[in-house]
C-alpha cells in the first residue's frame, strides 16, 4: 500500500499496486523514437523487434522512497509520467524507471527487475488536466548531490496520449486494471549518453497553474559488501 497525496487538496490517496508495467519507445514522433533506440544501441542495448514495447515489473519494486540501493555502479533513471488506476479514477504521478544498464545489454526484462521504480508522493487526477495534457513539461536532472545537469526535457505532446497508451497496453494485460501502475516510456537524453549519478530528479510541470509533481532520490551502490571470486 502506498500513501499518496492529491496535490492542492490536502487529501490522501491510498494506492495498492497489483500490476506494474513499463512502456517504452512511446513517442508520437517516430524519428525521435529511433533516435532513442540508436542511443541505446550505442550502449549495447539491442533494438526492440517492435515499438512500443512493454515489460512487466515485480510489484514490490514500486516505491516513493527517497533513497534506493543498487547492486552495481552502472544504473540510471529515466523520467516518465505514471498512470495509477484505482477503481474508476486515474491518478497521474511522475516517476523514474531506474534500470541496471549492464544487465540491460543481456536482457531488458530482467534488468527492469533489478532496481526500484520510484514515483512521486504527490499525484493529480487525470480528469483535471486532460484538456491541457500535451502542454505539460517532463524533465529530469542528474548530479552528484542534487540538481546539477539537465538530463531530459520535453512536453507530453511528444509522447503517446494516456488513451492511446492504455489501449495498446490492454492487449498485453489479463484481468482488471484496478491497481495497475503504467509507466509511459521516456524522452531522449540531452547528454547523449547515460549518466550514472548519485542523485536523480524527475519533474512533471503544469505551467498554467505553476504546480509540479516531483520525485527525487539518491542512489547507493552496495559497496559495503566484499565479494570473493
Amino acid at each position: 500500500m502506498l500513501t499518496l497525496r492529491l496535490q492542492g487538496t490536502g487529501q490522501e490517496a491510498q494506492f495498492s499496486p497489483r500490476k506494474v508495467v513499463m512502456a517504452g519507445f512511446t513517442g508520437r514522433d517516430q524519428a525521435a523514437v529511433q533516435k532513442h533506440i540508436e542511443e541505446l544501441r550505442e550502449h549495447g542495448v539491442p533494438a526492440p523487434k517492435r515499438v512500443p514495447t512493454f515489460y512487466p515489473v515485480i510489484v514490490d519494486r514500486l516505491t516513493t522512497a527517497e533513497n534506493i540501493e543498487v547492486l552495481g555502479h552502472k544504473t540510471s533513471g529515466e523520467a516518465e509520467f505514471v498512470l495509477l488506476f484505482k477503481g474508476d479514477e486515474i491518478y497521474v504521478a511522475v516517476g523514474s524507471d531506474h534500470t541496471d544498464r549492464e544487465l540491460e545489454e543481456e536482457t531488458i526484462v530482467k534488468s527492469k527487475q533489478m532496481c526500484a521504480k520510484v514515483i512521486s508522493r504527490d499525484v493529480w487526477r487525470y480528469e483535471d488536466l486532460k484538456e491541457r495534457w500535451d502542454e505539460l513539461l517532463l524533465r529530469s536532472w542528474v548530479g552528484k548531490e542534487g540538481r546539477e545537469t539537465l538530463y531530459q526535457e520535453g512536453r507530453l505532446v511528444r509522447m503517446m496520449t494516456p488513451e492511446t497508451l492504455l489501449a495498446i497496453t490492454k492487449e498485453r494485460i489479463e484481468g482488471e486494471l484496478d491497481g495497475l501502475a503504467l509507466y509511459s516510456g521516456t524522452l531522449p537524453m540531452l547528454t547523449g549518453e547515460f549518466v550514472y549519478s548519485g542523485y536523480f530528479e524527475a519533474e512533471l510541470l503544469d505551467e498554467k497553474t505553476g504546480e509540479a509533481l516531483r520525485c527525487a532520490y539518491r542512489v547507493s551502490p552496495m559497496d559495503w559488501f566484499v565479494y570473493e571470486d
